[in-house]
């Protein structure tokens, strides 16, 4: 019965658009959702949503910083970095689903001054340019993902397939601010989406707080350390990690200082 009730009130969720406020220590900024995303949208308190988003953005966005958000969904880190970051910041939000892009588009032309620009891209992130399979999840669109990867239990099948547009974040780098911070969260393709990020990793290093399914985990460990980036538990206090070879759930990865050359 409950999982009727769930798949009822999912049913019921397609579609739907609420306005939500950011937490006040985050500006308390009006952003739109839906609960078509996650069912935990339907509350009015965005700090249960996610809280280890949220505590990430806190962590690692400082004024002035350049972000990028990969897989941006609604945007509740997006527009938490936008207020952390200020005007002097910049903000890119890439979304491959249609409809949460749209979204995101209209809770950037709402944001009150003193906010970073928040700039959305509708593309997935991926190893190659191009165009690629995007599925949209028969439960909650956060669980949407390439057809090329599996995706997570929570997607529930497949509601239906698009075409859409594929990015490198490399390519994402030409004529734009390198980021400061990179957040990924794309539901199995997290890989493919740092295999297509060579320079990004080896020039702009940036700090990165990604997502890593199981199956990812000891390939996305080596192919950060092969660009001396060191990982470590987002999860855990910062003053108790210590660097790991397979990259947790809840991976942070940090590049290592770079000796100056001798003149």
């Amino acid at each position: 019965m409950a999982n009727l009730m769930r798949r009822l009130i999912e049913y019921l969720s397609r579609g739907r658009v609420l306005k939500r406020r950011l937490p006040e220590e985050f500006g308390g900024a009006m952003i739109f959702v839906t609960p078509d995303a996650a069912l935990k949208l339907w509350g009015n308190d965005l700090r249960r949503v996610d809280p280890d988003l949220l505590n990430a953005a806190a962590e690692l966005v400082f004024p002035g910083a350049q972000v990028w958000d990969l897989g941006a969904n609604v945007g509740l880190f997006a527009f938490t970095a936008a207020y952390l970051a200020g005007e002097q910041g910049g903000v890119r939000a890439v979304e491959p689903d249609p409809f949460l892009a749209s979204l995101l588009r209209r809770s950037a032309a709402n944001q009150p001054a003193g906010r970073a620009a928040v700039e959305v891209i509708e593309a997935a992130a991926t190893a190659t340019a191009g165009t690629v399979e995007f599925q949209i999840a028969e439960r909650g669109r956060a669980a949407n993902h390439l057809a090329e990867v599996d995706g997570s239990t929570q997607a529930g099948g497949v509601r239906t397939i698009r075409r859409v547009a594929a990015v490198t974040l490399d390519s994402l780098l030409k004529g734009n601010p390198a980021p400061d911070v990179v957040k990924i969260d794309v539901e199995g393709a997290e890989l493919l989406a740092l295999r297509g990020a060579t320079n990004l990793l080896a020039e702009a290093r940036p700090r990165i707080f990604c997502e890593v399914t199981a199956e990812n985990a000891e390939a996305v460990g080596a192919l950060l350390a092969s660009f001396d980036y060191d990982v470590f538990d987002a999860s855990v206090p910062a003053a108790e990690r210590s660097p790991l070879g397979a990259a947790p759930w809840n991976t942070l990865a940090v590049p290592r200082p770079r000796e100056r050359a001798r003149p």
